[in-house]
């Protein structure tokens, strides 16, 4: 039975018929040798080495089967020929070649075969039904053939590709340790094709957000699983076009970008991306999609969440003005004091960014100056209130 359950066509054929065409099957094998490097590019080589040996000993052994079938319910290869057939796919990896060349080389042979049975004395004593299905099972052996290295060929890529990522995970490690000047990350950059750059960032994305993400940030960045994160380590570049296409990698990843570091230093980037993410500068549920937080853009925040009662007897001491007002006036107050600040009392940057009418700031400042007074022209006090609302205290 073949594996999809029907009879083998060479069920149907006599089984002495292999007795009838095993003469003319003397010839066949140095035929499609030489028939091969002309029908195939990639072939066009000189069949001798081990390059030659495999496809000698295939052709052989292909023959040989294919004459042991007619009569029988026999698989098309037996364990020993099926592992020549998925050796030689996994060649084709090696060799650095398209699966496509040795299935046409496959195809060839077929056609050389069929070309030498049909100018066998014996055809002419075959019914046409005995021929139908003696061209039938040809072309199914092929298949199986083809089959058998198609295994071989994606089994040798997978293996390929499992390694290569074990050596990135290990080159990732080696940076983060600091390896540098030891040797150890230009002998294993190397081995994986990985130019190393002078300045690198490193991020944590959540598992949950991890699917595609290779893909996605392509061969400069490494990913490696840490922990319950995954870690990305990647060149820098200083250009608003690289640090958008990064962006639009990370889209919706809630992953954490730490600052640029020198490539011995990785390991700092990779230190304030996780106290980053203890900080809660990421919020929300980590299993819903969200933005990429850039931790150099919110070292203010980093640095005041690391103390958070420090932090919070601090609001309360330079928030205490706003304790006046009803907690909706504080709420806005306080927002007009962030945006105030940070834009240095500009007005119509202030308005852009709160959605309001110069005149609406221009009325809320007088306030705040009202509530604050002369504090509000002392630069240490406006540092400690902008660290603070910086924060998230209200």
């Amino acid at each position: 039975m073949t594996e999809t359950g029907q009879e083998p066509p060479w069920l149907s054929l006599p089984a002495e018929i292999s007795v009838q065409l095993r003469p003319a099957f003397a010839d066949v094998v140095e035929e499609i040798i030489s028939t091969i490097p002309h029908t195939v590019p990639d072939y066009a080589l000189p069949m001798e080495g081990r390059f030659g040996q495999g496809i000698r000993q295939g052709v052989g052994v292909a023959l040989d089967r294919f004459l042991d079938l007619p009569g029988t319910r026999l698989p098309a290869l037996s364990e020993d020929s099926k592992w020549i057939y998925e050796r030689l796919g996994r060649g084709e990896v090696r060799a650095g070649r398209s699966l496509e060349s040795l299935l046409a080389a496959y195809r060839a042979g077929a056609r050389v075969t069929f070309r030498a049975i049909s100018r066998s004395a014996a055809v002419a004593d075959l019914t046409p039904d005995v021929l139908l299905a003696l061209g039938e099972s040809l072309f199914a052996y092929i298949d199986e053939l083809s089959a058998a290295s198609a295994q071989g060929y994606a089994l040798e890529q997978s293996e390929r590709a499992g390694e290569q990522q074990r050596l990135r995970g290990e080159l990732v490690e080696a940076v983060l340790r600091g390896d540098v000047s030891e040797g150890t990350v230009a002998r294993l950059a190397a081995a994986v094709g990985w130019t190393l750059p002078e300045v690198v960032v490193v991020a944590t994305v959540p598992s949950p957000h991890v699917e595609g993400l290779r893909a996605s940030l392509g061969p400069d960045a490494l990913v490696a699983e840490r922990g319950t994160d995954v870690v990305v380590l990647m060149p820098f570049v200083d250009r608003p076009a690289r640090r958008r296409t990064l962006a639009r990698a990370l889209e919706g990843r809630r992953a954490i970008v730490g600052p640029p570091r020198p490539l011995g230093l990785a390991a700092e980037s990779l230190h304030l991306a996780v106290a980053a993410g203890a900080r809660g500068l990421a919020p929300g549920d980590l299993l819903e999609p969200g933005p990429a937080v850039w931790v150099e853009e919110h070292l203010a925040e980093l640095i005041v969440l690391a103390e958070p009662l420090a932090t919070a007897d601090l609001a309360a001491r330079v928030l205490a003005p706003l304790d006046r007002v009803r907690p909706a006036v504080r709420e806005r107050l306080a927002e007009t004091l962030l945006s105030w600040l940070r834009h240095s009392g500009q007005r119509t940057p202030i308005a852009g960014e709160l959605f309001v009418h110069q005149q609406t700031v221009g009325y809320r400042v007088a306030q705040l100056k009202e509530l604050f007074g002369e504090a509000l022209e002392d630069p240490e006090v406006r540092f400690e209130l902008e660290l603070v609302l910086r924060a998230g205290h209200r």
